[in-house]
């Protein structure tokens, strides 16, 4: 049980561990699983520990768990996943040095860019920007030159992930004078997107300029942040100059720049503008995501048509798109806005059998839906599987507990009458979340904050999605 040992106990586990690790050449993982390998491996899959290890939130676990995968059997994308998941799981349970841990140990094996690049990516997970900037500097010169941006890139991207896209341009500077990389398009998408993140507008236009100087075209991926930007600022004139401007350069919209529009239009209840652009995708050859039906959904719960909402919603499977957290938290914050907590209930399922399970207060508002109808035990059941689900998150939920009576063995909590799934609502037409719905399309992609929607974009480059 060495990685339940080393994990649950204090700095004497972790100094033997590191110890040992170091004497035999081993990745920290290894010394810290060496004796749990018994419990998890078998004759396991690489396939097979990926699917186990997106299901498990236990982080001791996870990360015996992550022991079990051969990293050189696998791709430099599904590494970053797996290192990202485990790490993402101690730093959830407050184990921000072993999560550091974690991630440091796999430097060592990092023999090629690919494998560097998503260590580095993987250290964005634990918001760990500044250790992956030492492992930049100390493990570069050991590889073969000259070196690729794609390293490089897969730094800038942690630092953006991280929030701090102020850095982002001194870094650019300096790492790609001192190992004489030359930035590629990617890289210049990665600082765009910084300089939009701060308001520097005339500064991306500038860095536009500055790629054609270089002999490098802006594409689709660079004009993405910056019309983006102007939309959120409400600059639709402006917005739409840049798209013209994109279009005119030769690049041809993707589906994250027109998910900008669906967003814009989206947060300003437009849905017949949102109806319009995704006419305009489907014209131009380009197949709407979930994000885009995300936003579509959102639309018309805003706009007052569920019955819309859910439509979309049940023709998921066949527009080829699988539910995201964003799309259960949507859809469920709607249903119980509109009294309707037996739909909501086979939302929050769903969600639950995906790993992919909206946030505290979406989950709350059904919790107290169910105690206001008088369906007590309902509501302790949802409380019970979140509780299971995620032991390391349990705060909120058990003054939750409390404020609705729950924590008590007695079930009769006050509350209005009537017992049916339906209860009426205030108001029919409501935002598609009580939390507000996020200001950019790019939000879709980040992890809910109890799901396992651990998507996550190839390392090294610029991550989906709009600033």
């Amino acid at each position: 049980m060495a990685a339940l040992v080393l994990l649950r106990h204090g700095r004497r586990a972790r100094a033997h561990a590191h110890a040992h690790a170091h004497a035999h050449g081993l990745p920290l993982s290894r010394a810290l699983c060496t004796t749990t390998a018994g419990i998890d491996s078998g004759a396991t899959s690489a396939s097979m520990a990926m699917r186990r290890l997106r299901r498990e939130f236990d982080p001791d676990r996870a990360v015996a768990i992550l022991e079990t995968i051969d990293m050189s059997s696998i791709s430099a994308g599904s590494t970053r996943n797996a290192l990202s998941m485990a790490a993402r799981r101690l730093l959830r349970a407050g184990r921000f040095g072993d999560a550091e841990a974690l991630i440091s140990s796999h430097l060592s094996a990092c023999k090629d860019e690919p494998y560097l690049a998503a260590v580095l990516c993987s250290y964005a997970s634990a918001n760990l920007p500044e250790k992956a900037l030492d492992a930049f500097r100390s493990t570069v010169p050991s590889l073969p030159t000259p070196i690729s941006p794609q390293p490089f890139n897969a730094l800038l991207s942690t630092f953006l992930r991280c929030g701090l896209h102020q850095r982002i341009p001194t870094l650019f500077a300096e790492l790609s004078k001192e190992f004489s990389i030359t930035p590629n398009d990617a890289s210049y998408s990665v600082l765009v997107k910084s300089y939009c993140m701060t308001r520097n507008d005339a500064k991306a236009k500038q860095t536009l300029n500055q790629m054609r100087e270089q002999g490098i075209s802006p594409s689709t991926k660079t004009y993405t942040p910056l019309i983006d930007s102007m939309y959120k600022q409400k600059k639709t004139k402006e917005a739409e100059l840049l798209w013209k401007e994109m279009i005119e350069s030769g690049c041809k919209p993707d589906v994250a720049v027109y998910n900008v529009k669906v967003t814009y239009y989206g947060l300003q209840r437009k849905l017949e503008e949102v109806m319009q652009v995704m006419s305009e995708m489907e014209a131009d050859g380009v197949k709407p995501d979930i994000i885009t039906y995300n936003f579509l959904m959102s639309s018309y719960c805003k706009n007052g048509k569920l019955e819309d909402a859910k439509v979309v919603y049940d023709s998921l499977a066949e527009k080829g798109c699988s539910p995201n957290a964003f799309t259960y938290k949507y859809m469920l914050s709607a249903l119980c806005a509109s009294g309707d907590f037996d739909a909501g209930l086979g939302i929050f399922k769903e969600s639950l059998k995906k790993n992919k399970v909206p946030g505290f207060s979406t989950v709350k508002g059904l919790v107290e839906g169910f105690v206001k109808g008088g369906r007590v035990a309902e509501a302790k059941k949802v409380i019970a599987e979140i509780h299971d689900m995620f032991p390391d998150n349990l705060s909120r939920w058990k003054k939750l507990d409390k404020e609705l009576g729950l924590d008590s063995d007695s079930e009769n909590t006050p509350c209005s009458e009537g017992t049916s799934g339906k209860i009426v609502a205030e108001a029919k037409s409501v935002p598609a979340d009580a939390e507000g719905v996020e200001g950019s399309a790019v939000d879709e992609t980040a992890v809910s904050e109890e799901s396992s929607d651990d998507e996550a974009p190839v390392a090294g480059e610029v991550p989906r999605g709009p600033a």
